[in-house]
């Protein structure tokens, strides 16, 4: 069969567009911690030395925005002005408003019986895979673990020389099937772009990233003699030299590129947005059909249009891979729509998105986790 190469990257958690992410979520979480009913969008900016939070929210929780801030980057562990940032002194702006009357209409629906409606059209995707037992893309999931095992090992001492900001690529090397589907063969090579304090020698560096991240990370039986590493410290500058935008890192947070995720932000939007609650459902779905092993892998498409709740139209792209089990992608769609209810509200109901709990999503991805025991990534049985 035909083989082809696919890459993934992935940044850990001191990454810019990183930490935004999480200031974002962290915000989110504190209205929502007061305030299931809260409705939030806030987006995130820094640059060194500098974190702005701007948007709207409509809520009771009364916070103190700077204070959760502060906090936020704390915990990614930016403590000192040679990261980029120190969350001591660094200089935080609030630019957080009330949504408008019309959209916190909209948004906040009839808080009784908990109906939501949409103020804006929106259309997202959802992708699942047999590859791993995961169902997501390899070069993805080794891409966010590699990312996740750098950040723990910095934060618990082993790589305490290490910086929050990293950058990591995976390149796998794939096998097409006949029926659609891709196996993973081998990797064909790890990129990880580091940054670290000037004691740690470049040979050390080298030798703990193989030996406590890549090798502890990454299966045996995918590397070989002619897998390449490229394992490179940047240049000591600091951490947040670029500036950083949440919702900057799509592919990061969604599918390693392997399926567009409908250019939706997740980060800093609470439970009642198509952006939140339609991306994990569309994933929902798809793990789904891929669980019941009607097509071995697919991207489903949810689109809403403005004021109604209910989703518009449920399109899959099975690839070919639903052809052994004697289904078309239309029927695949139609099993869909019989056992899902994707209107926003149900969504937000069945996947328990109302509590506070985003934060531990904001780095390494929202999908195929599984210590994290996600509701949208245990399938449904299919009817």
């Amino acid at each position: 069969m035909p083989e082809f190469r696919f890459a993934s990257e992935s940044v850990t958690e001191g990454h810019p567009d990183k930490l935004c992410d999480r200031v974002s979520d962290a915000v989110l979480d504190a209205c929502l911690a007061q305030d299931a009913d809260s409705r939030v969008m806030c987006d995130a900016v820094t640059k060194s030395g500098m974190v702005m939070i701007l948007g709207e929210a409509v809520s009771k929780a009364s916070v103190n925005y700077e204070q959760v801030i502060r906090e936020a980057v704390k915990a990614v562990g930016c403590d000192s002005d040679e990261k980029g940032l120190d969350w001591r002194t660094m200089n935080v702006i609030v630019a957080i408003e009330d949504q408008g009357p019309d959209i916190a209409a909209a948004l906040a629906g009839n808080r009784a019986n908990d109906s939501v409606r949409v103020c804006m059209q929106g259309v997202v995707s959802g992708y699942a895979t047999d590859e791993a037992a995961d169902c997501m893309p390899l070069s993805h999931s080794l891409a966010s673990q590699l990312c996740a095992q750098m950040d723990k090992l910095r934060k618990e001492g082993p790589l305490s020389w290490l910086r929050p900001d990293a950058r990591v690529q995976v390149t796998v090397e794939y096998k097409d099937e006949a029926d659609g589907a891709v196996v993973p063969v081998r990797v064909h090579c790890v990129a990880i772009l580091y940054s670290h304090t000037q004691e740690v020698k470049a040979d050390k560096a080298e030798k703990d990233l193989m030996e406590q991240v890549v090798k502890v990370v990454i299966s045996e039986r995918l590397l070989d003699s002619n897998t390449q590493y490229q394992l490179s410290a940047r240049a000591q500058r600091s951490a947040s030299s670029d500036a950083g935008l949440s919702g900057r890192k799509a592919d990061a947070d969604m599918y390693g590129g392997w399926s567009s995720g409908g250019g939706c932000t997740l980060s800093g939007r609470d439970g009642s947005t198509v952006a939140r609650s339609a991306a994990y459902g569309a994933r929902w779905a798809a793990r789904s059909l891929v669980a019941a092993r009607l097509c071995r892998r697919c991207t489903v498409q949810l689109s809403y249009t403005p004021g109604s709740a209910e989703v518009a139209s449920i399109h899959v792209q099975s690839y070919g891979s639903s052809r052994g089990g004697g289904r078309s992608d239309a029927e695949l769609a139609d099993i869909l729509e019989k056992n899902f209810d994707f209107s926003l509200s149900s969504l937000r109901r069945d996947l328990g998105l109302k509590g506070s709990q985003f934060q531990r999503l904001s780095a390494h991805g929202h999908f195929g986790r599984a210590e994290l025991d996600l509701p949208w990534e245990n399938p449904k049985v299919l009817k």
